[in-house]
């Protein structure tokens, strides 16, 4: 017989495979009103993200960030909290490595690089126990306070890099040194080792979530806070600890971007990252693994639309809307599952499989 746990997988899945699968059909639909040749647009978009090396590496740099992203809301929202502060924890996380590494310690080396990755963990940490601690012991609402926390972040990283921190009269900071970036992996690709820092968290996240008892209780709290009440957990410490923690993955995805890709805090920096990484959380089922390949998805979407526009003409908001109709189709097609009519049908069509 199979259990009712692989069954909600097999859903899960489906899910997300359908919603993927009927917006590249939508999108199919779009390039083909415009007089274009579909299996050649897209041919080019997978030559642009596959072609070669440099596009192999650019997808890989690409997905980073957003992989750090959607772990952080994935974290959190397993514990029943919409952390939609991630940009502002990834900034600040940037902003934590760029001061470190540049400012106060005067020289380079793995001990810079690791401590300034550190720092920015810690530092997204703490910007996101504001929201935390605010719904936890004040009843505050956590997607209000963690979203206007993001304006906070940025202009505070813009009063920086065009103010105390700024490169002479250019508005950015100074780069990092030479030998605190973190190393590149393909010659002649910006691809760095902030991949397998992202997916190492991604494994540890997995792990403590799947397969520990403080995963199981922070899930509990999740799906019913109130009852975890009453068993006795300690339902308020953990909601702001899942911010924390929360906070943490995306303040190091922030300095990992910072190390390994941009160097720099300037105009522009981690925008649109942290909404991404929640869209990305829910495609994914909020699953950690789920969340990072749909993240590795959208950065082939993304760096093979540049090669696709050039090629043919096409304008690369056609990938924008795929992404867009992924995000309306998993949503619409996780609600709809979820009615108790719907459920009933799945039911009795999964017993007839098992039979």
């Amino acid at each position: 017989m199979l259990g009712s746990r692989f069954k909600n997988t097999i859903m899960k899945v489906s899910i997300s495979i359908i919603s993927i699968l009927g917006a590249i059909l939508i999108g199919a639909v779009i390039i083909a009103s415009v007089g274009e040749n579909v299996f050649i647009a897209y041919g080019f978009l997978l030559r642009g993200a596959f072609g070669n090396s440099r596009a192999v590496g650019e997808t890989l740099v690409k997905a980073t960030p957003l992989i750090f992203t959607a772990l952080a809301a994935v974290f959190s929202y397993r514990c029943g909290m919409f952390n939609l502060g991630a940009e502002g924890q990834f900034i600040m996380g940037a902003v934590a490595a760029s001061w470190i590494s540049v400012t106060i310690l005067p020289f380079g080396g793995i001990i810079n690089t690791l401590l300034s990755l550190l720092v920015g963990a810690l530092a997204g940490g703490v910007w996101g126990a504001i929201p935390g601690l605010l719904k936890a012991y004040r009843g505050l609402n956590e997607m209000i306070v963690s979203i206007l926390l993001n304006y906070v972040a940025t202009l505070f990283m813009a009063f920086l890099y065009s103010g105390p921190l700024m490169e002479k009269n250019i508005p950015q900071t100074a780069a990092v040194f030479d030998d605190v970036k973190l190393t590149r992996l393909l010659e002649g690709s910006r691809v760095h080792s902030g991949i397998f820092i992202a997916v190492g968290v991604a494994i540890l996240v997995t792990y403590f979530l799947f397969k520990t008892a403080k995963g199981y209780q922070l899930r509990v709290v999740g799906l019913n806070p109130i009852a975890a009440k009453v068993n006795g957990l300690p339902v308020k410490k953990m909601i702001a600890s899942a911010f924390v923690v929360s906070g943490m993955i995306a303040g190091l995805g922030g300095a990992t971007e910072l190390l390994g890709s941009s160097y720099r805090l300037m105009a522009g920096f981690g925008q649109g990252f942290g909404f991404d990484g929640v869209a990305i959380a829910l495609i994914g089922q909020l699953h950690p693994i789920g969340a990072g390949l749909i993240a590795y998805l959208f950065a082939v979407l993304r760096t093979g639309a540049n090669t696709m526009q050039i090629a043919t003409g096409i304008t690369t908001a056609v990938v924008d809307i795929v992404q867009a109709v992924i995000i309306i189709f998993a949503v619409a097609a996780t609600a709809i599952t979820a009615l108790p009519g719907v459920k009933a049908i799945v039911n009795r069509k999964w017993r007839g499989i098992e039979q």
